[in-house]
């Protein structure tokens, strides 16, 4: 039997980036000879990925999955380095992996999910898939973040994917309507308006004091700015107020497909229409690298930094 302890697979492990079957095995397979086990990883193609930790992965793809029954939803973004690589068959069909974790999943954030067994293949982590993906499509890759919704009473769940998979979002509803089909239908509008307009909270109630409090310090001292009268100057702040919580309050918002109409006033004819009370219960916007600063390479100053060092 191979002469190596747990620790020397989490050593080769941290390492070289590679699951922790696969390095288990490479030290069975060198007779728990350290070198010869990363020898052996590197020339099976795996241990390259421990090389490709550093890179930035700022492409990618977000995608939903929503059951059937309306009842489970789930968004996940998964990052990797190109364009042209998020849209490969292999970066896909890791991405759907993926979502297939997380609807199986408890898991309350990406570390834990990581970890958990895969559902497809219990003798590997997702961490392990990971690795994997990595070694075989030759880019890092990364898994971002993930959304699950999970409706324990009546009402329905709908998603919209935006250009491809550069926008996701997930929207919830609560109501006792028994009209499914009018219900997502509303659900899906909606997920379309929240994904071109891009509201942070559901409605005015929901606005954040703080934030609220600093955009009116920001427009007071704008009208003041701007040499307004004392006396207009609260009502000026007040519309312009109005005019902020349409912009951040999705019931407020004007709705993309028809101008006339408020999303509150969307939500309320299709209330008239199933004969109940519909409420967006929770929504998630994800839009793909938002917050990842891409690398850009400037050859000119990368030439010029090489030849001064061979002065």
């Amino acid at each position: 039997m191979a002469n190596f302890s747990n620790q020397d697979v989490m050593k080769l492990r941290e390492q070289t980036g590679v699951g922790m079957m696969d390095c288990k095995k490479a030290l069975m397979a060198t007779d728990g000879n350290f070198e010869e086990a990363i020898k052996y990883l590197r020339e099976k193609g795996m241990a390259s990925a421990a090389k490709k930790a550093d890179r930035v992965a700022a492409e990618g793809l977000v995608t939903c999955y929503v059951s059937d029954d309306k009842k489970t939803g789930v968004m996940v973004e998964v990052n990797c380095e190109t364009d042209f690589v998020a849209r490969s068959d292999q970066f896909v069909a890791f991405l759907n992996n993926v979502v297939k974790q997380v609807v199986a999943s408890k898991a309350k954030d990406v570390d834990a999910l990581l970890k958990e067994k895969f559902v497809g293949d219990k003798s590997k982590t997702l961490n392990d898939l990971v690795a994997e993906a990595v070694a075989t499509i030759g880019e890092k890759i990364s898994v971002r973040r993930f959304e699950k919704f999970a409706l324990s009473k009546s009402g329905v769940i709908d998603s919209y994917i935006h250009m491809g998979g550069k926008i996701g979002v997930l929207v919830e509803l609560s109501t006792t309507a028994t009209d499914k089909e009018s219900l997502v239908e509303l659900a899906h509008n909606l997920a379309m308006q929240i994904a071109a307009s891009k509201p942070t909270v559901i409605a005015i109630e929901n606005v954040n004091p703080t934030a609220l409090a600093a955009e009116k310090e920001i427009l007071t001292n704008q009208a003041i700015n701007e040499g307004r009268p004392q006396k207009i100057i609260e009502k000026m702040v007040e519309g312009r107020i109005n005019k902020y919580y349409k912009e951040v309050c999705l019931l407020e918002q004007e709705y993309v497909r028809d101008s006339s109409l408020a999303i509150k006033q969307v939500i309320a004819q299709c209330e008239q229409k199933v004969g109940a009370k519909i409420t967006v219960t929770r929504f998630a916007r994800y839009e793909m690298g938002e917050g990842i600063e891409k690398r850009v390479d400037n050859f000119v100053d990368e030439i010029a930094q090489q030849l001064s060092t061979l002065k």
